[in-house]
């Protein structure tokens, strides 16, 4: 049994990791400290805490910790266990998509600009990230028709041009028509357009002008011209006005009484290329420079492209320790900086305001279609947590269940659950659909803070009727248990609705236990559709799966010693079990791994 006051003893004066369990293992905090002893001491000592810390000391069955040189280590460490393991107490970037990158081959013969989210160490050059995809598809576009360069993704030499060529968007490098030198020059114009060094392109076209003017090319200088007009054109797009610096990420943030949320501004070459934002649930109640250090050192703890500075309204603890590991990592300096005064002063504000404008109209949207449907289910409270289950299964067979989450409005896909009918033999969905509901509510029941969290204050059903009376059933048996098991006279008041189809299989309305449907905005239809549609895939994908893996099965994986890997490499040397069987002993103990007592348990065990 862990002694957490004996373990906290045991604790070393050192930088590291600690990593907190709960009672089932499952890791729901990762942290780093300068030193363990201190650090870790802190969370069980009766100290001023956040509710959020509270809730996850509450549950802390047992700790390790990871003994690491310095701080810097220690930091790198916390960030991949953070991101390895989701720990819900930390703070998760669940939206953390790849944003749109400009990369330009410059490793290839006749190198090609285009828009990627991989970042790869190959020795190319990425620009961005441009939070807007439509921006960076306009400047490829904008780079393309002005500088004429290859439009084909795989290059090869060709016996005549194709249509770009003749409708003038390339200049045919795969007929030779330019010099690799040449095409190399418009190469260069390209990356210092991209890192905002127009004044030396604008100069240099404008000498090219002239010399073509000069020689009576005038065709060529009025391409040139053109070409001077447009770079001048999109240079003057969005350029933040006074800024010197061009290569930073702007952070602020606000709050509400449920949520922060944490607005990002990317400035590269004095332009804003674009935003984005973050919601992060359950932080409402930390210091804000708590959550700017939690939150740089997630978002950028491992990213491939850094800004030059970072600039934030709130000093944070750890901003040496951080600067320094970004540093190392991007192989040049990287700053956070809190200005005092002026523009830069005012972007951050300016980054803050539009983070709260932002936070308040989802808080608006979400108020409004809550309400909306307890006004429409007639319902006694705000319906914030909605749970939606479906039964998919082909004639009785790998019969399984998909439940899907709608919190605060919200769909959550990281909440979906999956099921294995246990107890329903064939096919009889409303059996089933009882079976599953009443698991679901068992497990609430006996652990609130467990894997599906507290009651759902709303169920509904992929189905009609015969689903709702299922469900209604279900919430009858569990009432039963808790009384008989418990010893409580506690009961469910969870209100059941049925979301049915119509003839082309669409969402076409909610009924109520008494098949009443229930009129709704389209808005609020379109959510439910959206609802109807996740439960659906969600078991359908699940059956397929087990249906697959069913399908795949054979005799060999009756066979004691053979696994995937040497069941694949005996099909594919022989193409099937029959072939197989026909083998000799021998031929068979020649495939990597088999020996010939195996060989020979595989010919005894298959005839």
């Amino acid at each position: 049994m862990f002694d957490i006051e004996a373990e906290l003893k045991k604790l070393p004066n050192k930088p590291g990791v600690y990593i907190m369990h709960d009672k089932n293992d499952k890791i729901i905090y990762v942290g780093k400290a300068i030193s363990l002893k201190n650090r870790v001491r802190q969370y069980f000592r009766k100290t001023n805490k956040t509710k959020r810390i509270e809730n996850m000391v509450s549950l802390i069955d047992h700790f390790e910790y990871i003994v690491t040189d310095n701080e810097a280590e220690a930091l790198i460490l916390e960030c991949n266990l953070i991101k390895k393991n989701m720990p819900k107490f930390n703070v998760l970037l669940k939206d953390d998509k790849t944003y749109p990158y400009i990369k330009v081959n410059v490793k290839a013969e006749y190198p090609d600009v285009y828009i990627t989210r991989r970042i790869l160490n190959d020795g190319a050059k990425y620009f961005g990230p441009y939070a807007n995809a439509g921006s960076a598809k306009e400047m490829v576009d904008f780079i393309k028709t002005k500088f004429k360069i290859r439009q084909c993704k795989t290059f090869k030499y060709k016996d005549r041009p194709c249509l770009n060529y003749h409708i003038k968007k390339c200049m045919a490098p795969c007929m030779g028509y330019i010099s690799r030198e040449d095409y190399r020059e418009q190469i260069n114009q390209i990356i210092d357009l991209l890192e905002g060094k127009t004044e030396k392109i604008m100069k240099q076209l404008k000498q090219e002008m002239e010399e073509a003017s000069k020689k009576f090319e005038y065709e060529k200088a009025a391409y040139i011209r053109d070409k001077i007009l447009a770079i001048d054109n999109i240079s003057k797009r969005q350029k933040v006005s006074n800024l010197s610096e061009n290569d930073i990420d702007v952070i602020g943030i606000a709050k509400s009484s449920y949520q922060v949320c944490v607005e990002m501004f990317f400035i590269r070459n004095s332009k804003m290329i674009g935003r984005k934002h973050y919601f992060l649930a359950n932080m409402q109640d930390e210091e804000d420079s708590e959550i700017l250090s939690s939150f740089i050192k997630q978002y950028y703890v491992g990213n491939p492209i850094l800004p030059h500075k970072i600039m934030i309204k709130e000093n944070i603890e750890d901003k040496d320790i951080i600067e320094k590991s970004l540093t190392e990592q991007a192989g040049r300096k990287v700053e956070i900086k809190t200005p005092q005064k002026g523009e830069k002063l005012r972007l951050v504000e300016m980054a803050e305001n539009n983070a709260k404008i932002t936070l308040d109209n989802k808080e608006k949207d979400k108020t409004s279609i809550l309400t909306e449907l307890k006004e429409a289910l007639n319902l006694e409270n705000m319906p914030r947590k909605i749970e939606c289950f479906d039964i998919s299964n082909i004639s009785g067979t790998n019969v399984v269940a998909g439940m899907c989450v709608m919190q605060d409005g919200v769909i959550k896909k990281n909440l979906s659950r999956r099921f294995k009918i246990k107890t329903v033999i064939g096919q009889d969905d409303p059996a089933c659909m009882r079976e599953v509901v009443t698991r679901r509510l068992k497990h609430s029941v006996e652990n609130p803070d467990g894997g599906f969290g507290k009651l759902p204050d709303v169920i509904f059903a992929d189905g009609g009727i015969t689903q709702i009376r299922a469900i209604k059933q279900a919430i009858l048996d569990v009432d039963m248990w808790i009384k008989q098991e418990k010893n409580s006279d506690f009961k469910l008041n969870i209100p059941v609705f049925g979301m049915v189809k119509d003839d082309t299989h669409s969402t076409r309305a909610l009924i109520d236990e008494d098949r009443n449907e229930i009129q709704i905005s389209d808005k609020l239809m379109n959510l439910i559709t959206n609802f109807q549609d996740q439960v659906h895939d969600t078991a359908i994908n699940y059956h397929r799966k087990l249906r697959d893996k069913e399908i795949t099965k054979s005799e060999l994986d009756e066979i004691k010693g053979i696994g995937e890997a040497k069941k694949k490499e005996l099909l594919k040397h022989f193409g099937s079990i029959k072939k197989i069987k026909e083998a000799d002993i021998e031929e068979i103990a020649k495939l990597k791994g088999i020996n010939l007592e195996l060989a020979k348990n595989i010919k005894d065990k298959l005839n």
